[in-house]
């Protein structure tokens, strides 16, 4: 799915860690100049944080606008200290708090008749699946098919957390995009 290397995510880690550490103590972290070039390519990541296995904050960007060592940065900072979920991340959480880096491909549309035709399209474990109707949206990445296997359990939780009522999957009125995930962490 992707070329990156263990060097490459290795150095997506790493800058994540330094940009919240940075943004933890005031100083300011650089990106770093020689870089592969795929980490030159716009691509879309989430960056989550776990602590204690719980999940702490987890933000990202579906589409690819920006370069994935920028996107990485970014996200980084607003899952530690942006996510609305969750208070900002404070310098005694900060050594508890494992990083994983998601980067996607780019979003497709899934086409499909009905809820039974769409569960049958998905493939859990390796879709990330995205949910809209109106100005509602929600998103879960593949890893979440972990704690829901299910998939109508999947799509109900979805269309509860993008404020929808859970069964709106059902009907075929739902805009679906599913993408890929590559996701590595600490």
């Amino acid at each position: 799915m992707s070329d990156l290397t263990l060097k490459d995510k290795k150095l997506l880690l790493k800058l994540a860690r330094s940009v919240i550490g940075g943004k933890l103590s005031g100083r300011d972290i650089s990106l770093p100049d020689d870089i592969s070039p795929v980490l030159k390519e716009k691509r879309g990541c989430f960056v989550t944080l776990h602590k204690k296995g719980m999940l702490r904050g987890c933000i990202g960007t579906i589409e690819p606008v920006q370069p994935l060592i920028e996107c990485v940065a970014e996200n980084a900072i607003n899952a530690a200290f942006k996510d609305p979920r969750f208070p900002p991340l404070d310098k005694s959480e900060f050594s508890q708090v494992d990083i994983e880096i998601s980067v996607l491909t780019v979003p497709e549309k899934l086409e499909y008749k009905d809820g039974n035709d769409l569960v049958s399209k998905l493939k859990p474990g390796i879709h990330g699946v995205i949910l809209s109707k109106g100005w509602h949206r929600s998103t879960f990445l593949p890893q979440v098919w972990d704690q829901l296997p299910v998939a109508e359990i999947f799509l109900s939780h979805l269309c509860q957390k993008g404020g929808m009522p859970g069964d709106c999957w059902k009907d075929g009125s739902v805009t679906v995009q599913v993408y890929e995930a590559e996701y590595f962490g600490e």
